[in-house]
Order: structure tokens, then sequence, then C-alpha cells
């Protein structure tokens, strides 16, 4: 029951993640929470219950604020996979904790 009404406010306030391509060239990803690695050619993000794995070359990230990033560069290959016990961020298997300060 408590799952359903999750699911059904995370439509409702827009807090799932959303993601705008542009040629393979930019990716606009919305609620974003964190990010977990990041270089030229791999990126793994946390949105929500998913985590995001980006490959390509020459990527960048702009704009991080408000739960928001905007990559750049030539974007390769895009792989969501959902997290398990999503409620504590740091229980993911295989996931680090994030261990910097504010936001």
């Amino acid at each position: 029951m408590f799952r359903k009404l999750f699911l059904l406010a995370e439509d409702a306030l827009y807090l799932r993640p959303q993601i705008h391509f542009d040629c393979g060239r930019e990716l606009i990803i919305d609620n974003c929470r964190r990010i977990e690695e990041y270089n030229e050619v791999f990126m793994r993000l946390i949105s929500g219950r998913h985590c995001i794995e980006i490959r390509g070359e020459g990527m960048r990230a702009f704009d991080y604020k408000t739960r928001g990033l905007v990559i750049r560069g030539r974007i390769d290959q895009v792989e969501f996979t959902e997290r398990r016990g999503s409620r504590n961020e740091g229980s993911a298997s295989g996931m680090r904790e994030d261990k910097r300060e504010g936001e």
C-alpha cells in the first residue's frame, strides 16, 4: 500500500529521473541526486531509485544545481539500473556513500 502511494507521489511531484538527449552530444538529467563517479569517458549518477551509467568521450558535467545536470561530449551509451534499498542511498550494493559536505 505504502509503495503504491509512494510511486503515485513520485509521478505527481516529478521526482523520477527525466532525461533529454540532443543527438548524442548533450544529455540533460533532471532529479540527479549524486555523481558517484566522473571522468571524460565514464559517469555514474544516482537519480531516485536508479543508477545511470554513461559512456562516451570528452564528457564534461555542467550546471549541477537544483538536482539537475547537463553532460556534454560524445555520448555513446546510457544504461539504467534500478537500485535496491533506495530508501537509504548508501545501502545499494556496490555503491559508495557520498562523503561530500553540503549540497
